[in-house]
Formats: C-alpha cells, structure tokens, sequence
C-alpha cells in the first residue's frame, strides 16, 4: 500500500524568523498526522536551518531544484552533492514556475525535458528522491492537450532512466493552469490524470506502477484536500501556498490521513 507524501514547496518565501515559528508550530503538531510523510522545501539559503530543526522529527527535507551537473563553473547553480550535504531526502525538478517563470533558459521543450532527465539522474546517482513535476499549461489545458503534455516528460524519462528508477522517484501532477490562481482541478480530473500516468508505467511494469506515488499539486487547501486525496492514485500533495500556513499545512496533512 502507497504511504501518502505531503510536499510543503516555500518557493521564495520566509525569513529565519518566520522559518522558526512555522518549524515549530507544524512539529508541534506532527502526532496528528502520524503514518503521512511530510517533506519541507525551503529556499537554500535556510536549508541548514530547517535540517537541524527536522533532525529526529520524522520529517523530511529537500530543495526546490538542483543542476544537472555534478561539478562546475555552474555560477547560481547548487549541486546533488551539496544536497546530499545537507541530509536532503526529495529535491524538486522540473517545477511549472521553473519551466514558466524561467522556462530554463528558454529553450525548446522538448529539449527542456531531456534536462530534466538529466537532473533526474543526478538526483539518483547521489541517492536522492526526485519528484518530478509533470503538468499543462492553461493554453495546451484549453487545447485539450493534457495527455500529450503529462505522458511526454514521462515517456522521456523512463526511456532515459528506466520504469525500474521510478520505484526511487515520486510523480507530482501539476496543472500550471491552477498554480497560485486559486483555482483547483475537481478530484475527478486529478484522478483521471493520475491514472493515465499509473496506467502509463504499468505498460512497463505493473507493480512499479502500483507503487509508485503521484501527488497533486495545484492550490491545495486544507478545504479541497479531502476530496482530493481520496481518490484511489491520488497519493497527497505537493503544496505551495498553503505551506506557509502552519494551521492550514497541518490540516492538510491530516487530511491525507485517509489515503
């Protein structure tokens, strides 16, 4: 049986002060959502913070990207070593702001993929969970395109790493049209999506598929996420906004609870 994944994404939010207080209050909580993995991704910059915080907690922590390089005159650019360093168990790649906001330099998509393969397989070599952010834009979302769009970068990686790596990865579904607008997918579309990419890897292995967990990532809440975990491949979250409430985050990982 999956074990449900709760991801809390900071993005470029928080201070050490702030950091603290949130630390604090969602470890003061963590017997109410006991038997849910919980993973917090900070800015690097409090990287070490939230490790010491985390040490013996039960709770995870990762980066929200990583190069896919190993070494390097890479200016800007932050390591799988240097995560290893830091204890980080999860790194994100391929996040939708990423892909949007930076487009990683623009390139062509298709080629984008094939870096964020890349990253993937850093990410596995220094023994590292990736979890790989896989949605539509709100254009290819109108056209219709969401099957092409999810199934491509996933295609791309299983025929660059191998089904077999997926059983030390996580899957995020993560519609960008529903990024920080306020706007969720119905449970019924995040399951829809969710099986396709089940269904897509166990045309290469079945029980890789069965095991594998797939978040939903698209402005959860502790009021939607309920009736979004309960649908049979989702497996939680992976939550931007909402992380940085202490109260609601909580909430949120109670809710997988059910899963």
């Amino acid at each position: 049986m999956r074990k449900p994944l709760i991801a809390g994404n900071w993005k470029m939010n928080g201070n050490s002060a702030s950091n603290k207080q949130l630390l604090e209050a969602i470890l003061a909580e963590r017997d109410s959502f006991a038997g849910v993995d919980v993973a917090l991704f900070p800015p690097a910059l409090y990287l070490q913070q939230v490790q010491t915080a985390l040490q013996n907690s039960g709770l995870s922590w990762g980066t929200q990207n990583l190069s896919q390089f190993e070494s390097g005159a890479y200016t800007g650019e932050i390591s799988a070593a240097m995560l290893q360093d830091f204890g980080s168990r999860y790194v994100l790649i391929g996040h939708s702001e990423r892909r949007c906001l930076y487009a990683e330099l623009n390139l062509d998509q298709v080629f984008l993929d094939h870096i964020i393969a890349e990253k993937y397989e850093m990410a596995m070599k220094f023994g590292i969970t990736p979890i790989v952010c896989i949605g539509e834009s709100p254009e290819e979302h109108a056209l219709g395109q969401t099957e092409e769009m999810v199934l491509r970068l996933l295609d791309i990686i299983i025929a660059h790493q191998g089904v077999e790596s997926l059983s030390k990865a996580v899957l995020a579904y993560e519609p960008v049209w529903a990024i920080g607008t306020g706007k969720t997918a119905s449970p019924e579309w995040a399951q829809d999506v969710h099986s396709l990419m089940r269904q897509r890897v166990a045309k290469h292995s079945p029980k890789i598929a069965e095991n594998v967990q797939i978040l939903y990532g698209g402005s959860v809440k502790g009021n939607n996420a309920g009736p979004l975990f309960a649908k049979p491949d989702v497996d939680g979250g992976l939550i931007g906004g909402s992380s940085r409430d202490a109260a609601d985050f909580v909430k949120i990982c109670q809710a997988a609870i059910q899963i």
